[in-house]
């Protein structure tokens, strides 16, 4: 990818990131001059849920979108604020229960809504628990809330709030493939890409750019394959990114020790890679790496030596990019049918994600 096409596509996200989180904090400060209800659990929840919202984050599911309803309309139309918002409060919901199945201390630099009730309730685990739960439903009603109040015609209000109840469902439906693939025998490719389709681009992707051409006024259903296509391509691109710099990413540049993976034991991308290209003391390497909750610096040094020269890291990168090349070729089949400038962003958005610090 070129360093023009990179800038350009990071120029746009930055536009859209900085006009939405402009967009995000009149939306909650709205919501606070409403109450949703009596009493301070309900209030401080959803100041939580605020917090966590506009705490961060690249905004690419509202980029995504925008540039979906681009494909068809030449200027923004009306119901793409309250899509963004909805997708984007989605998110808030994944990131609160994310963080209580994986027991996750930090997100975006500061404590995680779990974290931060287990602080406020340190004699009450099972009322910090139960409260952040809470608050993670919270967000997920908010999304479609959102979309059913918006000054829409009916039949686009339902249509769109369809698409976010049937993303929320599958999305639920990912977090349990997610947790089922790391038991039993190490899973084959395609069943971690299946929980990568699940658990992250259907939300992530397919479900912005249905809402984007939704609104519009295109009917996504006769474009479903390879939109399902385009969305599994960027997500399994992705993940296996995400993967990959779990294990060999440099700390000062994730924010985060590598190896997180290995100690939670679970069989990402990376870590399968691994298993299927070691035998004997290699792979004993792995395995007591996997075991081992702690993990220790030297460890994961241990494993990504391994790696290293077994090859899996050079495999990954170019994994990664083939998967992105392949979504960016699918997306420049849209031209003759959709407008040419949106599909410039769908055709190098995928490549500009593969190279991120690798």
């Amino acid at each position: 990818m070129s360093v023009e096409n990179a800038a350009r596509v990071h120029e746009r996200l930055a536009e859209y990131r900085n006009r939405f989180d402009a967009l995000f904090t009149e939306y909650f400060d709205a919501l606070a001059r409403r109450p949703l209800a009596h009493g301070s659990f309900a209030v401080e929840a959803l100041d939580l849920v605020r917090d966590m919202s506009l705490r961060g984050g690249k905004r690419l599911r509202v980029a995504l979108v925008h540039e979906a309803a681009r494909l068809v309309a030449p200027e923004p139309v009306p119901g793409l604020d309250e899509a963004a918002l909805s997708i984007e409060l989605l998110q808030t919901h994944g990131l609160i229960h994310d963080d209580i199945v994986d027991d996750s201390p930090v997100r975006r630099g500061a404590p995680s809504v779990y974290y931060a009730y287990r602080e406020r309730f340190p004699d009450r685990p099972q009322t910090a628990l139960g409260l952040a739960v809470l608050a993670g439903d919270l967000a997920a009603f908010l999304s479609l809330q959102v979309l059913l109040d918006a000054p829409l015609p009916r039949d686009l209000r339902q249509a769109m709030a369809t698409v976010q109840a049937t993303t929320g469902a599958d999305t639920v439906v990912g977090q349990f493939l997610d947790l089922e693939r790391d038991f039993g025998p190490v899973p084959d490719r395609e069943r971690l890409d299946l929980v990568s389709d699940y658990k992250s681009a259907r939300y992530s992707v397919l479900a912005p750019l249905r809402l984007g051409l939704l609104t519009a006024g295109e009917d996504p259903a006769g474009h479903h394959d390879e939109l399902a296509r385009y969305a599994r391509l960027v997500g399994v691109s992705g993940q296996l990114r995400d993967d990959y710099l779990d294990l060999f990413a440099d700390p000062g540049t994730t924010g985060k020790p590598a190896g997180a993976d290995l100690r939670a034991g679970r069989l990402s991308y990376a870590v399968c890679a691994l298993l299927a290209a070691t035998s004997g003391r290699d792979r004993e390497v792995v395995e007591a790496a996997l075991s081992d909750p702690v993990c220790a610096p030297e460890t994961v040094e241990r494993v990504q030596e391994t790696a290293r020269r077994h090859g899996v890291d050079a495999r990954l990168r170019e994994d990664i990019r083939r998967s992105a090349r392949e979504a960016s070729a699918l997306a420049a089949t849209w031209r003759p049918r959709w407008r040419g400038e949106a599909v410039d962003f769908f055709e190098q958005l995928p490549l500009w994600g593969a190279e991120r610090t690798l």
